[in-house]
């Protein structure tokens, strides 16, 4: 009886042992802007910058009296919230510029004359 007691103690504190040795596993549920603005923030900061480095924007800034030397500096002064938010201008600019009513009625005008003398 003291034998299989003594087995039984031990295979307690065996399996006791072997509990707490286990991590413990937890299914939290982890908010976006805790694990998205890591490589978020990275990639529109390249963003930004790479819309820097375009020609029109350099002759923008140079008449607008922005030396070169400060301008990267001062982007990476940025905070990633302000960096979001200048991304999120860059991608609400129009691509080739917009036309006023008064251009496209101009252009309709044109159209319709260039129809009627052909």
């Amino acid at each position: 009886m003291k034998s299989s007691r003594t087995v039984s103690v031990f295979a307690l504190l065996f399996a006791a042992a072997l509990w707490l040795l286990v991590p413990v596993a937890r299914a939290d549920m982890v908010p976006t802007d805790e694990v998205a603005p890591m490589g978020q923030a990275a990639t529109e900061r390249e963003k930004v910058e790479a819309f820097l480095e375009r020609a029109t924007v350099q002759e923008k800034l140079k008449v607008l009296g922005v030396k070169d030397t400060l301008l990267k500096s001062r982007v990476d002064a940025l905070t990633d919230e302000e960096i979001r938010l200048l991304a999120g201008r860059i991608d609400a600019l129009p691509a080739g510029g917009s036309l006023t009513y008064q251009e496209l009625i101009i252009i309709l005008l044109v159209a319709i004359l260039i129809a009627i003398i052909v």
